[in-house]
C-alpha cells in the first residue's frame, strides 16, 4: 500500500502507524485538464474541481519503440518525457499525479472547513481545526521542544530496569502501538478469524529494514554511517554536546543492530506460519523474564491478554539478552532517540528538516520537502480519515460509480470461477475449496457503510502537537479495544480518498476506496477495453491475492488452514517458481536484481489479475461489434490500458530502497513481465516468439 498501487494487506499492517498518502476520487466533478489554469490557479494552489485525464492517452505513448521489445516504454514513453519527477517526490507516476490532484482538492475543502463559522458541521469543525493547527508553523516554532519535555522527563526518571516495562506500555499507548523495542496491537486470531486477540511483533529499528543493518556491501556501510550522523544530529538538537551525541548514536546503533539480526526477513514474513505462535502471559514471561509484562499490559490499557500471538519468539529471546547486557542508561538513550525520531515532524523546522534530509533526501532522493499544506492534508487524512472522507465522498463520489465498479467486479469473479473449474493442474477436492473461498469474498466499494466517530478527540486550533497525540491515543485505544471481541468485518483499512486498493486474507475481502475509481483509472467517457485493462486488472489483481503464495494459505473464513491437497500445492509451487525465477532476472538499478521471492505475491496478482480482466472484458463485450479506435484494435486498447496506469519514473535512491523493502516490482516490470506471459498480447501486436515481449514458455498460474 502506500505509494505503490494495489496489494494484499499485510497481516501485520496494524502494527505500523503510518499516514496514507491522500488520494483523489471523482466521477462527478469532471472538468478539462487545464481547469486549474483557466481558473487562474497555480500548480501549487487548491483545486476546486478535479481535472480529467482519459484512461487511454495516445500522447503518453512513444511509438518509436517496438511494442514487442519494450511494451512499457511504447505505451508510457511520452508520459515520462512530459512528466519529470517533481522535487518533493521520490517517484512520479499516474497514481502519484492523481494523488497530487486529490491533495490539492482536499486542500481546498480543508481551507473552507478551517474558517470558523456557525454553518460548519461537527465533522467540518474537526477536520478544519485540525488542519488549521497543523498549518500554524509559527506556533510550532514558538513551542520549541517544550511538548517533548514530559516524555523526556519520564525517561530521565527511570530508576531501574524494572521500570522499563511500565514506561513502554504508556509510550506505546500514546504512540500508536510500537516504534520502541517492539509492536503491540490487535489482530484476528490466525486459526479463528472470528475473534480478535493481542499481537506482539518485532520492531524497534530506525532504518527501514533489518537488511540495512546486516548487509556488508559498500553502499550499506555508507548508509549506516549516514544514519549514525543523523542520530547524532538529532541528539545535538535536543541539546547534547557533539561528543556525547556521537557516543549515544553508537549506543543506538549497537542495540538496533542486535535487534535487526534477530528479526525475520521480509521474505520469511510472507509465510504466515512463521508469524503464528500463540502464548499465554506466563509463557511470554518465561520467554523474557527480565521484562515485567504484567506492568506493561496494565499501563498499555490492554483489555484481555489471556492469549497472545508472539509473531517472532526468537526476537523476544534477543530482547531478553539485550535487557541483561545493556545498562539502564543505554536504554534511556535508545528511548530518547525513538521519541525524537517519532515526533520530528511535529517539532520545529530544525528537527523536521534533519529528519527529511536523511530519510527522504538521502535514502529516497527527494530534492525538497513537500510544502506544509501537503503534509497537513496527509496528516488530516491519516488521523481523521473517515471524517475527511465523509466530506470528500459527499462532494465527489456518485452512486452510479459504485454500482459500475461492483458490476465489473462480479464479472471478473465469474471469470475466476470459470478458470478454477477449468484448471488442468488442480484436483476436484481443492477446486471445491477454492470456489468456496471465491464465493465467500466480500466486495467493499468506495467507503464504509458506517463512518467512524472522532468526536471524543480533543482538537484545538492552537495545539498541533497535542492534536496529533490525542488522535493517536484515540486510534490506539480503538485498536486495543477490539481484543477479546468478535471481528468487525465492516471495517476498512484505507481511507475513502486513497488512490489504492487491497485484499485482506483474514477478512477475505477486496477493498476499493473511492479514490481509485476515477479517471484515468476508471473512466466513464472511455470504451470498455482500457477500463477493463486498467481498473479491471486492478480488481483481478486484488482477487488473485486471495490465491497467491500467502493468500492461498487462508480459507474462505479467513482462517490459516491448509485446504490444498499435497499434489495440488506442489503444482501451484512449480508455477509460482516460474514467476519468481522470471522476475529475479530483472535489474532494478546497477547490479541490484528484483528479489523474486519478496515480490512473488504482487507479481502473481499482476499476472492473474490481467488475465482475469481480459476474460471478463471479452465476456462483457461478446455481443458487441467492436471496432478499432484511433487506429488501435480493441485488444490493443485493452493492453495499452493495462500499461498506462503504471506510467512513471523513480529516483535512483528510491529504487535502491524499494529493492529491499517493497513487495512490488518496479512499474516497468509489472507491465513487461505480465504481457510477455500472455500469448493474447503477442497476437494483438503481432509479436514473434523469441522477442522480449513474447516468452516461448510463458508462466501461468491462475
Amino acid at each position: 500500500m502506500g505509494f505503490h498501487v494495489e496489494g494484499s494487506q499485510n497481516i501485520l499492517d496494524h502494527f505500523v502507524f503510518y499516514y496514507n498518502t491522500v488520494r483523489s476520487a471523482s466521477l462527478l466533478l469532471l472538468v478539462p485538464c487545464a481547469a486549474g489554469l483557466l481558473l487562474g490557479q497555480s500548480s501549487d494552489a487548491p483545486l476546486f474541481a478535479l481535472p480529467y485525464s482519459p484512461s487511454l492517452d495516445i500522447s503518453s505513448m512513444d511509438r518509436s519503440v517496438d511494442p514487442c521489445t519494450d511494451f512499457y516504454h511504447y505505451t508510457c514513453g511520452g508520459w515520462i518525457k512530459k512528466n519529470p519527477i517533481p522535487p518533493d517526490q521520490a517517484r512520479w507516476d499516474v497514481y502519484s499525479k492523481l494523488s497530487e490532484d486529490n491533495e490539492r482538492f482536499l486542500w481546498g475543502l480543508l481551507v473552507d472547513a478551517s474558517k470558523p463559522s456557525a454553518g460548519r458541521s461537527s465533522v467540518e469543525t474537526e477536520i478544519g481545526d485540525y488542519f488549521a493547527a497543523c498549518m500554524d508553523q509559527p506556533a510550532v516554532e514558538k513551542a520549541g521542544i517544550a511538548p517533548l519535555k514530559p516524555e523526556l522527563d519520564a525517561i530521565r526518571a527511570l530508576r531501574k530496569m524494572g521500570d522499563l516495562a511500565a514506561y513502554l506500555g504508556r509510550q506505546h499507548l500514546a504512540m500508536g502501538g510500537g516504534g520502541m523495542l517492539f509492536g503491540f496491537g490487535s489482530n484476528q486470531d490466525f486459526e479463528d478469524s472470528t475473534r480478535v486477540i493481542a499481537f506482539l511483533d518485532a520492531g524497534g529499528l530506525g532504518l527501514p529494514d533489518r537488511d540495512y543493518y546486516t548487509k556488508t556491501d559498500p553502499k550499506s556501510q555508507e548508509i549506516r554511517q549516514k544514519y549514525l550522523e543523523h542520530v547524532q544530529k538529532m541528539f545535538e538538537l535536543l541539546g547534547e554536546k557533539p561528543q556525547s551525541a556521537k557516543k549515544h548514536a553508537q549506543t543506538v546503533m549497537g542495540i538496533e543492530t542486535e535487534l535487526a539480526k534477530a528479526s525475520l526477513t521480509r521474505v520469511e514474513k510472507r509465510d504466515p506460519y512463521k508469524l503464528f505462535h500463540k502464548l499465554t502471559p506466563a509463557e511470554l514471561q518465561d520467554l523474557t523474564p527480565a521484562f515485567r509484562w504484567e506492568a506493561y499490559f496494565k499501563t498499555s490499557e490492554a483489555p484481555d491478554t489471556s492469549v497472545l500471538n508472539v509473531t517472532e519468539p526468537a526476537y523476544f529471546k534477543e530482547v531478553q539478552t539485550l535487557l541483561k547486557a545493556h545498562k539502564l542508561d543505554d536504554w534511556k538513550t535508545y528511548l530518547r532517540w525513538h521519541l525524537v525520531h517519532a515526533k520530528a515532524a511535529l517539532l520545529p523546522a530544525s528537527f523536521d528538516n534533519a529528519n527529511f534530509d536523511f530519510y527522504s533526501k538521502y535514502l529516497r532522493g527527494l530534492e525538497q520537502m513537500p510544502p506544509r499544506w501537503k503534509r497537513c492534508v496527509r496528516r488530516v487524512d491519516g488521523d481523521l480519515g473517515e471524517a475527511l472522507g465523509q466530506v470528500f465522498v459527499a462532494k465527489t463520489f456518485a452512486p452510479s460509480t459504485k454500482q459500475s465498479a461492483l458490476t465489473m467486479t462480479k464479472g471478473i469473479e465469474a471469470s475466476m470461477e470459470s478458470e478454477i473449474n477449468q484448471l488442468p493442474w488442480m484436483g476436484e477436492e481443492t477446486k471445491k475449496r477454492a470456489l468456496e473461498k471465491l464465493h465467500g469474498i466480500v466486495n467493499k466499494i468506495g467507503y464504509p457503510d458506517k463512518w467512524r466517530d472522532y468526536s471524543s478527540i480533543k482538537i484545538a486550533r492552537d495545539d498541533y502537537f497535542g492534536n496529533v497525540e490525542h488522535a493517536t491515543l484515540f486510534e490506539t485505544r480503538r485498536d486495543l479495544a477490539k481484543i477479546g471481541k468478535p471481528v468487525d468485518r465492516t471495517e476498512w483499512g484505507m481511507t475513502p480518498p486513497t488512490v489504492n486498493a487491497y485484499y485482506n486474507p483474514q477478512m477475505n475481502d477486496i477493498n476499493f476506496p473511492a479514490g481509485v475509481l476515477q479517471p484515468p483509472l476508471f473512466d466513464p467517457k472511455m470504451d470498455d477495453a482500457p477500463n477493463y485493462g486498467n481498473t479491471g486488472a486492478t480488481i483481478g489483481h486484488e482477487l488473485t491475492h486471495g490465491f497467491d503464495d500467502e493468500g492461498r494459505q487462508f480459507d474462505a473464513k479467513g482462517d490459516l488452514k491448509d485446504w490444498w491437497t499435497k499434489s495440488d500445492a506442489e503444482e501451484f509451487q512449480k508455477r509460482a517458481d516460474c514467476v519468481s525465477n522470471q522476475y529475479s532476472q530483472y535489474t532494478v538499478i546497477d547490479d541490484i536484481k528484483i528479489n523474486g521471492k519478496l515480490t512473488l505475491g504482487e507479481d502473481l496478482a499482476d499476472l492473474g489479475g490481467t488475465w482475469l480482466a481480459y476474460l471478463a472484458w471479452k465476456s462483457a463485450t461478446k455481443d458487441q461489434d467492436l471496432q478499432p479506435i484511433d487506429a488501435f484494435t480493441p485488444d490493443q486498447r485493452f493492453f495499452i490500458g493495462v500499461a498506462q496506469w503504471a506510467c512513471g519514473d523513480e529516483r535512483a535512491e528510491s529504487k535502491r530502497m524499494n529493492a529491499i523493502t517493497n513487495e512490488h516490482s518496479p512499474d516497468e516490470y509489472r507491465i513487461n513481465g505480465v504481457v510477455s506471459n500472455l500469448p493474447e498480447f503477442g497476437k494483438a501486436f503481432a509479436c514473434r516468439v523469441g522477442q522480449p515481449m513474447m516468452h516461448s514458455q510463458p508462466c501461468r498460474v491462475w
